[in-house]
């Protein structure tokens, strides 16, 4: 499924939900979808910076493929984390470096996140991309 195809199924998925808490929901049911996180990965080289739970991502190249591996200790940020994952996870690099993620503002993303959330997503975004750079080298 291309990045396109990804965030389409989402942007789909969010616009049958009637408000607020069915998208929080969502978002809970997408985070306990991720497959389990190595538990030998808990550890610091893999937290993500900036965000205000813990927040862990690892990245593996396969097949010219980048594909992610997350978790958290907070279910809502998982599932923010799940989010990303589905939409970036088994790319090519660069198409993950060049990815519009105008998708975050057409499922009301931005508006559901307090600052501090939301800056941890986009360091997740980052750190997702700076997975990606650091697999074209």
């Amino acid at each position: 499924m291309s990045i396109k195809e990804a965030q389409q199924d989402l942007i789909d998925a969010f616009e049958l939900l009637e408000d607020q808490t069915d998208k929080y929901n969502y978002i809970i049911e997408l985070g306990a979808s991720l497959p389990p996180f190595p538990t030998d990965c808990y550890n610091d080289i893999y937290i993500i910076k900036g965000c205000q739970s813990k927040v862990w991502l690892v990245s593996r190249v396969s097949n010219g493929q980048v594909h992610y591996l997350a978790d958290s200790e907070s279910v809502l940020v998982k599932g923010l984390a799940a989010i990303m994952v589905r939409v970036l996870g088994g790319q090519k690099p660069q198409d993950i470096l060049g990815a519009d993620l105008s998708f975050i503002e057409k499922i009301g993303l931005s508006s559901m996140l307090s600052m501090n959330r939301a800056n941890g997503f986009a360091s997740l975004i980052q750190n997702m991309k700076q997975a990606a750079q650091s697999a074209l080298s």
